[in-house]
């Protein structure tokens, strides 16, 4: 297991002692509204001055252009460590950080600015890399993820997260892809580099975080104790290249989704208030895996854009158990997690557990069902707010704190964007009408949409229709404004001339108790073409059912639940459903078993 060795862990304290702790936390919104000596990138009076919180607001929804230079580390989290300087802000914990055996880390924004700086000069003085070079990040939940994507920032360099659950195939092929020239790993992937790194040629720096020393890799305990602190953030250009993200790869092989520094720095600055509704003052607790752009949106970017804490637990494994207890006894006041961890969360009794600080819950990543929500409302007292988007978009449409929420919907769209559901020649369709969501573009493209495909101009240009960028998937609006997801666009069966979106057959046998998970796909058939085909996992009361008993109650179940046509004429019960790295259901292999393409 991976851990944090270079910096000084410290036991936990009695939860009275960290909820004495982060009541003290009096920091309020208005903290930008002064204007502290800095880095300068606008006029105001003829004079040079930082740029805001409410200024990222203001670009974020067009209201000012986007300025020339930007950069996260110097241009945010360095403005909050001067705050702390200067006594504006207290030293509260930027990131704070837990493994469940009583080890906790805790990093001001002046502790994480001077850490960053010597991790900056560990990679472009010790592994030798310059401006604009690419690093593979693949680390787990550890405080050196954060440290190792903010020193890529400051330096200049573009990172690429990974998941620690990718294959020594899969990290030659994101290797070999992204050009990258250095990876930074942990224990938990330093076996797949090592299978794969003399066939990636432009791999120059290897880069551990690990107790243990190994033969051709440097590490980064002791690179960053004798690193300097001295550093100069590089002035970077704000469409520059920041980040790269693989996409999930459902459908081919992943793509390489290009981020520049204003499309996530800035970019996610309406979705912090209009969706997490952050202040300074909030804990937020986000469970997205490290390799995920959820990461970068509700543990990373939007916080720190608000100077919230983030609080992240290691969990290598997910329990159900460890999460509640976690929930109860430090003060997070906003959890954001997937649909699949409320699922879980609800069957259990959670009126045993007290959430004392937990004011506001969000949830995306896959579809929620509207069970869930309803459950977690029964049981918690508390709203699901549903967020719907894209590694390429980040959020476009969310159900916001203040709005109502209509259960099974996405939810509005978030300001800018302008959200439309298309037919398949780029004409916007009416309320009710089933089509291609997409975004409407500017006759510019927007600063907060990803650049493009890296190395592929074909896909870049096959997801635009007209002055629409598509997302791929279907869905329909409603007349006041809400959005329904049906499903992606090659995931919709079309069954006896009835289109039927995969989610809404889902939906209906979630509501089931025999059902913990399921995923739906055609299979091919002789006198309708195709049918709707459900791949089911079942509860543990359900698991010594008679099968074929259990299968036409789940059928006259889903016709009662929806349009009787849409209900699985097949049936398979399956131990578990394949999934990505980032937990979502790989539809296309089961779509492929069905119609013999594997």
């Amino acid at each position: 297991m991976a851990v944090c060795y270079f910096h000084t862990c410290m036991r936990r304290q009695a939860p009275l002692g960290i909820m004495k702790i982060v009541s003290c936390y009096q920091v309020f919104r208005s903290i930008w509204l002064t204007r502290p000596a800095g880095r300068f990138f606008h006029i105001v009076s003829g004079l040079c001055a930082p740029l805001t919180l409410a200024d990222f607001e203001a670009i974020n929804l067009c209201k000012r252009p986007l300025p020339e230079n930007f950069n996260f580390a110097g241009d945010v989290l360095d403005q909050w460590s001067q705050k702390e300087k200067t006594g504006e802000r207290p030293a509260n914990p930027a990131l704070w950080w837990v493994n469940g055996k009583g080890d906790e880390v805790k990093w001001s924004f002046g502790e994480l600015g001077s850490l960053s700086r010597k991790a900056a000069n560990v990679l472009t003085k010790s592994c030798g890399l310059e401006r604009g070079d690419r690093v593979a990040v693949v680390l787990p939940r550890i405080p050196e993820w954060w440290l190792v994507n903010v020193a890529c920032m400051r330096a200049g360099l573009v990172f690429i997260p990974g998941t620690t659950q990718l294959t020594a195939k899969d990290m030659l092929y994101r290797l070999q892809a992204s050009k990258a020239k250095c990876v930074v790993a942990s224990e938990e992937v330093i076996p797949a580099v090592e299978a794969i790194a003399s066939e990636c040629p432009h791999l120059k720096a290897k880069l551990q975080v690990s107790p243990h020393s190994r033969q051709g890799w440097l590490s980064l305990q002791e690179l960053l104790q004798a690193a300097s602190e001295e550093h100069s953030c590089v002035e970077t250009a704000s469409q520059e290249p920041m980040v790269i993200y693989f996409t999930s790869g459902t459908t081919g092989s992943p793509k390489m989704a290009l981020h520049s520094h204003s499309s996530i720095g800035i970019g996610f600055t309406i979705t912090g208030r209009y969706l997490l509704d952050l202040k300074s003052s909030d804990v937020i607790w986000s469970t997205s895996d490290t390799g995920w752009i959820k990461a970068a949106l509700c543990a990373f970017f939007t916080p720190w854009l608000y100077g919230a804490c983030v609080f992240v637990h290691r969990m290598s494994q997910f329990d159900t158990d460890i999460f509640l207890d976690t929930l109860s006894t430090y003060p997070i006041t906003t959890l954001c997690s997937t649909p699949t961890v409320y699922r879980m969360l609800v069957q259990k009794d959670l009126k045993r557990y007290k959430f004392k600080k937990l004011q506001h819950c969000v949830t995306g990543g896959e579809p929620l069902n509207p069970e869930v929500l309803e459950q977690w409302k029964t049981q918690t007292g508390l709203d699901l707010h549903e967020a719907y988007g894209q590694t390429e978009t980040g959020v476009i449409c969310a159900s916001g704190r203040g709005d109502k929420i209509k259960p099974g919907s996405m939810g509005k769209p978030v300001p800018p964007q302008d959200v439309q559901i298309i037919d398949e020649n780029g004409h916007t369709l009416p309320p009710g009408k089933e089509g291609d969501i997409a975004v409407r573009l500017t006759s510019t493209r927007p600063f907060y949409l990803f650049s493009k495909y890296e190395d592929n101009p074909e896909k870049t240009a096959a997801v635009m229709r007209g002055n629409f960028y598509l997302t791929g998937d279907r869905g329909v609006m409603d007349s006041d404004g809400y959005f329904w997801f049906v499903g992606r666009a090659d995931d919709v069966i079309i069954t006896s001339g009835y289109r039927i979106g995969p989610f809404e057959v889902e939906n209906a046998l979630m509501e089931h108790p025999a059902v913990v998970e399921t995923a739906v796909v055609s299979s091919p058939d002789p006198v309708r073409g195709e049918v709707v085909k459900a791949f089911v996992v079942l509860s543990a009361p359900f698991k010594s059912s008679y099968p074929e008993e259990l299968i036409l109650e789940l059928q006259a179940h889903v016709k009662k639940s929806t349009a009787p046509y849409k209900y699985p004429r097949k049936v398979e019960f399956v131990q578990q459903l394949p999934k990505t790295p980032t937990g979502k259901i790989k539809r296309d292999l089961l779509r492929d078993r069905e119609w013999g393409r594997t």
